[in-house]
């Protein structure tokens, strides 16, 4: 079978202090990194995952947390060095670090790109002092601002700001306000997302007042045009990008390609060429435990059962505007269109999906994204 392309992710899980928002597997840093230790240990968690490359280049690389930026310049070359070791990265890899503002990260911004680290996605989250404060960042405003202008003059002509609206208390002139800040830099992609109150954090616990339905709804709409204003294709749910500019990686994950997670808690996706099978990884979640050479770092593999491939792939790629190409659709699940055609079927019916040389969702599929995916999770075939 033809094997779909290869990424890697690699999770570095300390932050300076959790946010309160924050339900990724992140843990407050100590006064000093254990850098040496969690190096050898992400190259040794490599070394068990090196039979599921199968002959594949790395197509891009994700360093992700936590806070990636809080690692030293020299740790990533040390790192660097033995992925290359074990590992042949395609000639126009892209490699995207997340980076948080701070004085003290946003100054190794030149040795980051001088290890060959091409993109950074920055989290800024909002310019607005008193959001920033309510949403527990360890920046203000003009760190924000300074690690961004940082950032382009250390060569990073491909980057990422991250924002969030929605927030709480917030109006609409406050989201448009920070949504054009972020243009004024002229970034080549934005993560424009809505906050959303996830279990185990502390929001969960001890919940904000957010703006009503009715001010979501017009922040939404309005920021939509603000950016279709300024040519940022709305190519997936909460992503928008200049022109080919796309974040690479992420695309492969929502088109169903394959990826190795290495680090505390990282997940992966795993197709075998010889029978076709498709497989999930999770590696140890606490870095205590990730750091100790006792502990088996896969801690599970499990299959993904054929009658979820078909819904997971589609789960994940009718995100995308463009959505997945028919052809890769069987390649990547081994399966054929007949297998989903009665949920297929029902959301054509309702206008929510097309099919040409591509699967993907109509504008109204869009809009009611989560109508459409449930056809496929109520299909008993």
């Amino acid at each position: 079978m033809i094997l779909p392309p290869l990424s890697l992710y690699i999770h570095i899980p300390w932050c300076i202090r959790k946010c309160p928002y924050c339900d990724f597997n992140s843990h407050k840093a100590d006064a000093e990194l254990p850098e040496v230790e969690y190096i050898n240990a992400l190259l040794a968690d490599l070394d068990r995952d090196l039979i599921w490359v199968q002959g594949r280049e790395i197509q891009s690389l994700f360093f992700g947390g936590g806070t990636p930026s809080l690692f030293s310049a020299a740790a990533y070359e040390r790192l660097f060095i033995g992925l290359r070791q074990r590992l042949a990265f395609a000639a126009d890899i892209e490699i995207t670090l997340e980076a948080n503002p701070g004085t003290f990260e946003a100054e190794k911004f030149s040795a980051y790109r001088q290890l060959g680290i091409n993109r950074l996605s920055i989290g800024i989250q909002s310019f607005n002092p008193e959001h920033l404060k309510g949403l527990g960042r360890v920046h203000d405003r003009e760190q924000a601002l300074r690690a961004i202008d940082m950032a382009k003059r250390a060569g990073f002509d491909n980057f990422n700001l991250d924002l969030m609206h929605g927030l709480p208390n917030q109006t609409i002139e406050q989201a448009l306000d920070d949504l054009n800040q972020a243009l004024d830099f002229n970034p080549n992609h934005l993560s424009w997302y809505q906050l959303t109150i996830e279990s185990n954090t502390e929001f969960y616990k001890h919940p904000p007042t957010l703006p009503e339905d009715d001010t979501l709804w017009d922040i939404q709409e309005a920021g939509l045009a603000l950016l279709q204003q300024h040519d940022y294709q709305h190519y997936e749910i909460s992503a928008f990008s200049k022109p080919s500019k796309q974040a690479r990686h992420n695309v492969n994950y929502w088109q169903f390609g394959d990826y190795l997670g290495i680090g505390a808690g990282a997940h992966g996706k795993i197709t075998f060429a010889d029978n076709g099978k498709i497989f999930r990884t999770q590696k140890t979640r606490l870095p205590k435990d990730y750091l100790n050479p006792d502990t088996l770092r896969a801690t599970t593999i499990e299959p993904i059962v054929d009658q979820d491939i078909g819904l997971e792939c589609l789960m994940n790629a009718l995100r995308l505007k463009e959505g997945i190409k028919v052809n890769d659709f069987e390649q990547r699940t081994g399966l054929t269109l007949a297998a989903v055609a009665k949920p297929i079927q029902g959301a054509q019916q309702l206008g929510l999906l097309h099919i040409d040389d591509n699967i993907y969702a109509s504008e109204k599929g869009r809009q009611y994204l989560n109508n459409l995916l449930s056809l496929f999770l109520t299909d008993d075939e």
